[in-house]
């Protein structure tokens, strides 16, 4: 029953995003070489970059059709961005961030990283190596030792200095012994002030604690990731 439940979960977020832009249509580009998937509103106001957990695998195919992580929290509401004019860019693990932050800045500024999971690491690194997006959202980030993992944003960014301005999203009870909310003031405090945070709370929790149905996930919390990583610029 909670698989169906799941089914019926996915389809209707996917729904919700893509109605209100059924005029926009995904395509394939590519970015120093690499496949990403592009949602271009006729006008838009600014840009994010979406960069999923996992592997960061989306496999994209030839016509912007995503062929994995399907369910991850940014792939399933990528179209609800764009619904709120915004052009949207999602990487490919392969995409290299900061020709990815050059080529939305020149469909539209200010550009934000959004990310999430394991994908708040890659996010780092390529900020590590120069990307300068305007701003970041961490979401479920591997953000410090106390979230879990000793390769975490303030291992791989060495400096809050490097860090733009940034928002993190945090469930209160993410269970992934990778993400734990322990691991968020520590984050904060070492930013000098360039982060702030936007707690969730409540939702479903569902199988793996560090896969998508979970509070990790922020399943059943979709509108209020996409209201709060949206406004942050």
């Amino acid at each position: 029953m909670r698989g169906q439940a799941w089914v019926v979960y996915v389809i209707a977020a996917a729904l919700v995003g893509s109605t209100s832009s059924a005029a926009i249509a995904d395509e394939t580009v590519s970015i120093a070489g690499s496949r990403a998937v592009l949602i271009k509103p006729a006008s838009p106001r600014a840009s994010v970059i979406l960069m999923p957990g996992g592997s960061g695998a989306i496999n994209p195919g030839e016509h912007g059709e995503i062929n994995g992580l399907k369910g991850n929290q940014l792939v399933r509401t990528r179209s609800a961005y764009a619904a709120r004019g915004l052009a949207v860019l999602v990487m490919d693990a392969g995409t290299d961030l900061s020709s990815a932050v050059q080529y939305m800045a020149a469909i539209k500024r200010p550009v934000t990283v959004v990310t999430t999971s394991r994908g708040t690491q890659r996010a780092a690194e390529g900020i590590a190596r120069g990307a300068r997006p305007d701003a970041l959202v961490l979401t479920s980030g591997f953000l410090s030792a106390e979230s879990g993992s000793g390769s975490n944003v303030m291992s791989i960014v060495g400096s809050p200095s490097a860090l733009p301005r940034t928002l993190v999203i945090h469930h209160r009870n993410d269970g992934c012994k990778f993400t734990a909310p322990a691991g968020v003031e520590p984050f904060i405090k070492w930013s000098g002030g360039r982060a702030r945070v936007a707690w969730l709370s409540g939702g479903r929790n569902d199988g793996d604690p560090c896969e998508a149905r979970g509070y990790h996930g922020f399943n059943g919390l979709d509108g209020q990731v996409v209201g709060h990583a949206a406004g942050f610029r």
